[in-house]
Order: structure tokens, then sequence, then C-alpha cells
């Protein structure tokens, strides 16, 4: 059930980066009155959610925190839906005051600035690598987060849904972006590469799940939750696109992978990240990408099956026009 997305009066924050452009490009697709804003620079060296919660809240006067929340609120202004899908997306650096500010502090800044300013919902994007090496991820707020861009989403997650308690008549969702795929995106140019590459290998038998999906599908994805008529739950999963870690590498590579014995796999990824907390885990992106590409990762379906928001799987379509240079 949704509220036709012509009624609503929408704001995307980040709607310049990869996931925000695909958002108000699938919002003006659909005739909705859309607004593109640039999200406000934030630092924090807060390491708890009570901490960016109180952060947020009680800002210093004409501290940067407290400029951002007055214009945002006069920005919402006559807003239905705020999305958030601003954010630093660094899975290979370490913490900074930067990557708390973008990933955990902003969204609490948004949300409450939203509130202030009568929004109806506020859709905030997060990441499935909260969940870290589970092998099923779900909408739990069971987190394990295994590196710093990772700890400071999930830091957002939580100082999140703390602060939803404090907004009353403010829906507030996060979603859990997967692995997002797009012809444009650096990420999936270094896909093709590899899956056209001696390299490109899966763990035997080859047939494990794999939560790599697409732009197209997530933007689809968040659009609907944000139109949604009725209850959000406060976490909800990126639906799963149907791709094995076989068939995603076949699709990117344009031809199947070699199968690697699961032992080698195991103990090879077990090794390197053993080096690379000796590094400050500075190799902990990397290795993660290979564990994803040999055993890809299995997802609980959640609340978009139980009220049919799937969208059309897309992603095949995307590798395969990414190696083709469409």
């Amino acid at each position: 059930m949704a509220v036709d997305s012509h009624e609503l009066r929408w704001l995307v924050i980040g709607a310049s980066g990869f996931v925000g452009s695909a958002i108000v490009d699938d919002l003006r697709q659909r005739g909705a009155t859309v607004v593109a804003m640039a999200a406000p620079r934030l630092r924090s060296t807060a390491v708890s959610s009570h901490e960016i919660v109180a952060e947020a809240g009680s800002p210093t006067p004409g501290s940067p925190i407290s400029s951002s929340r007055e214009e945002l609120s006069a920005a919402f202004s006559g807003i239905d839906v705020v999305i958030n899908a601003a954010g630093l997306a660094t899975p290979g650096e370490g913490e900074s005051p930067e990557l708390t500010g973008a990933n955990a502090l902003l969204p609490v800044v948004l949300a409450m600035a939203a509130k202030g300013a009568g929004v109806n919902r506020f859709v905030h994007l997060s990441s499935a690598s909260v969940q870290g090496h589970r092998r099923v991820i779900d909408e739990s707020s069971n987190r394990a987060p295994f590196s710093a861009y990772s700890r400071s989403k999930a830091l957002g997650e939580e100082a999140l849904e703390l602060a939803a308690a404090q907004c009353a008549q403010l829906s507030v969702a996060t979603v859990r972006a997967t692995s997002v795929q797009g012809a444009s995106r650096p990420t999936t140019q270094s896909l093709v590469k590899v899956a056209r590459s001696p390299i490109a290998s899966v763990a035997t038998p080859g047939d494990f799940p794999t939560p790599v999906s697409s732009i197209d599908a997530l933007a689809w994805f968040v659009v609907e939750t944000g139109q949604f008529a009725g209850d959000v739950p406060s976490v909800v999963l990126q639906p799963w696109e149907g791709l094995s870690v076989s068939e995603v590498l076949a699709a990117a590579g344009g031809r199947p992978p070699r199968r690697l014995p699961r032992f080698l796999c195991k103990a090879v990824l077990s090794a390197g990240y053993f080096v690379s907390g000796l590094l400050g885990e500075r190799l902990h992106g990397s290795l993660r990408r290979v564990e994803l590409m040999w055993f890809g990762q299995e997802q609980t379906p959640g609340w978009a099956e139980s009220v049919g928001l799937t969208p059309a799987p897309s992603v095949a379509t995307v590798l395969e026009n990414a190696r083709l240079g469409k």
C-alpha cells in the first residue's frame, strides 16, 4: 500500500552522489516534486550513540551543527518525505571525525530537523556491512561491524534509533543497502576487471547467494519505502535480486569463474584479516570484497517481501552493460 508519489513533496540529501542521483532520477521519472540538496559537512569525535544524540540535540549556539539544523529546518518546510543518501563511503580508511560526522551524526541531525519541520517520513540509507561477516544478514538490531566504515554506519543506525524515540509523529526508517552496483560506479568497473581476469573465482561449489544488487532496484525500493502508506519498521533490508556468486562473475566477466577449494579460501581470508589487523585494518575493505566474491552472503526475506515491495531484478543486466561499456 503506497501513496501516489505525485501527491508528496520530496527532498533528497546527497542528491549528487551515486545513490542520491539515482533516487532523484526515479522520483522525476514518476513525475514527483523533488528538491535536491547537498549535505552539510559535520565532524564528530563521539564514540557512542548516546553521545551522538546529545551532540545533535543540544548543539552549541553558532556551531556548525546549530547552523545546519536551522538551515535544514527551513529547507524541510512543506516537505513530506526526506531521504538521506549522503555519507562517506570509505571502506578502506580508518576512523576520523569526518567519517563519524557524515555517517553517524548527520542522520540524527537530519531526523531532528525533519521532526521540527513537520516532515512525515525520514528515510536513511545505511549499509548491510553493519552486520559484518554474518553468513545471513537480516533486519535485526544485531550488528557486527568489522571496519571503521561499517562501525560508523552502525553507530548511525544506533543513534538514529535513539533519536527516533524523541521524534514523535515522524516515521523514521533505515534502509540497509547491500552491495550496490551501477555501470558508472568505480566499484562496478573494478568488479568487471576482476571478473575478466584469471583471479575470478568462487569457493566450491560456487552457488552461494550474493547480496550484489543494482542501483535501479535500490532507488525504486527507497522511493517505495518513502511513500508506503502504512507503518515501516525502523530497519528494512534491500531485497535480494536472486544471483549466486558464480552468476555475478559470469555476468560481469562474460565467462564462468574458476572454483577453488573452500578450505583454501577460508585459510587465505583468515591469514589476510590477521595481517590487516596488524596494519590497522588497512586491508579489511579489499578482503571483504574477496570474501563476498568467494562466499557471498545470504539474506533473510524481510519487510519488503512481506508487503510485496520486491523490485524487478536488474543486477545481471547492469553488470553485463558495464562489461560491454554501455
